[in-house]
């Protein structure tokens, strides 16, 4: 049909390379600052069981808190990337 082969009615957004550069290096930062706190909830899990089944709050296991702390974790993490890739002009 005529008329409908039309490109998108916005521009195409320019990349910066250094830019992403600089956003995929804060990314691997933290996704390393992240494997290393997930690794110690795995090593615990695996090699101390026992420490995972202690009470040290509100009647909560570590296992329960460190699982929760996790998720919390990951979060923030995702809140101070989002932060650190703000363009800076």
């Amino acid at each position: 049909m005529a008329g409908l082969d039309h490109g998108a009615n916005f521009p195409k957004e320019v990349e910066d390379p250094v830019l992403s550069a600089r956003n995929a290096r804060y990314g691997m930062i933290l996704f390393l600052i992240y494997l290393a706190i997930y690794g110690g909830f795995v090593g615990l899990n695996a090699f101390r069981p026992d420490l995972m089944e202690l009470t040290p709050a509100w009647g909560l296991n570590l296992a329960v808190i460190y699982g929760f702390a996790l998720i919390v974790i990951a979060m923030a993490l995702a809140l101070v990337y989002c932060w650190l890739c703000r363009a800076r002009r």
